[in-house]
């Protein structure tokens, strides 16, 4: 009897250890500029318990822009944010003491694709001659990244409706881009994958090159904290930094069906079949880094991009927002 009593205290003991075990997790609430696979490490990291090994359980936020990244962690609502750095280096060129620190690089590569309303099986950026595109909001990388490739192409570029070869839209907001091209506005459009597939399915555009088949190797996107926040959970951002690093080397290691298959819980209004087209895609563009490392060259070809844009006023120092301790 006495062993019964002992065996049934034992299995109870480990019942109650097992169920408090995420209580023991900590919660960290991260802010992403917008929801895609262009980010398929970040959901390999959640999915296949990467940060849950690392005693971190994520809450995930749609922001809908960088600037509402930002916005959420100089209001304390989120502790990580994740969105292009080009946010990170306004905040601290404005002189906020307790400015963004950059601990963990995403992509490597812009993750747009260019979205034509007919097919154009033999496309080049000359297309664009004469026409119209969507560009997304003024100040933020993937504008500015495309305003940049097209120049490097030989084309003059405007944000108003005379004397350039090209005319890039910044008047409709990040989230409403497809919406408004399915609307009748632009000739073109730039849109992150999944979106730009389900405009393929539903016939209402087509996909006709990627933006990062032109661009430059630059850190489009990457995590950051406060200064304050990262100075106090040294810990926290280490253990978040390699389980972004193992999921990059699952994605770089694994076949597109299996990064499919591994990010489909975050994706599960579309097929598997379709989320390996988008990942494919995405590898073909090269848009994923190996390791979270945020280099130097890197960092100082974001601002070229956005001095060439007339956005930065500047340079940011690249010791003061960026480190890569964590990484190495």
């Amino acid at each position: 009897m006495k062993k019964i009593l002992y065996l049934l205290f034992i299995l109870m003991l480990s019942i109650t250890v097992y169920g408090c075990g995420d209580d023991k997790l900590d919660k960290v609430k991260v802010a992403e500029v917008t929801h895609s696979v262009f980010y398929a490490p970040q959901y390999v990291a959640i999915n296949l318990g990467y940060f849950k090994e690392e005693g971190i359980e994520i809450e995930l936020i749609n922001a809908g822009g960088a600037d509402k990244v930002m916005a959420a962690l100089l209001s304390n609502d989120i502790q990580v944010g994740f969105s292009g750095p080009e946010a990170t280096i306004y905040v601290y060129n404005n002189g906020q003491t307790n400015y963004m620190i950059n601990f963990c690089q995403l992509t490597k590569r812009d993750g747009s694709f260019i979205v034509s309303r007919k097919q154009e099986d033999n496309f080049t950026l000359e297309n664009l001659k004469g026409k119209s595109i969507l560009g997304g909001r003024a100040g933020g990388v993937p504008l500015m990244n495309l305003e940049y490739v097209l120049k490097e192409a030989g084309l003059t570029v405007g944000r108003d409706k005379a004397g350039y070869d090209v005319l890039v839209r910044t008047d409709i907001q990040f989230n409403a881009m497809a919406g408004a091209f399915i609307q009748g506005e632009a000739d073109y459009t730039t849109l992150f994958e999944p979106t730009a597939l389900a405009l393929e399915k539903e016939k209402q555009g087509y996909v006709v090159t990627s933006v990062g088949k032109y661009s430059p190797e630059v850190p489009f996107t990457s995590y950051y904290t406060t200064k304050e926040f990262l100075e106090d959970n040294e810990d926290l951002i280490q253990r978040f930094t390699n389980a972004i690093y193992k999921a990059q080397q699952f994605v770089i290691n694994s076949s597109d069906e299996e990064v499919a298959k591994a990010i489909h819980p975050s994706f599960s209004d579309i097929s598997l079949e379709d989320l390996t087209i988008v990942v494919k895609r995405y590898r073909e563009a090269d848009v994923w880094c190996s390791s979270p490392y945020f280099s130097l060259d890197g960092f100082n070809r974001l601002m070229d991009i956005m001095e060439e844009a007339n956005e930065l006023e500047k340079r940011a120092d690249y010791n003061k927002i960026v480190t890569n301790k964590f990484c190495e």
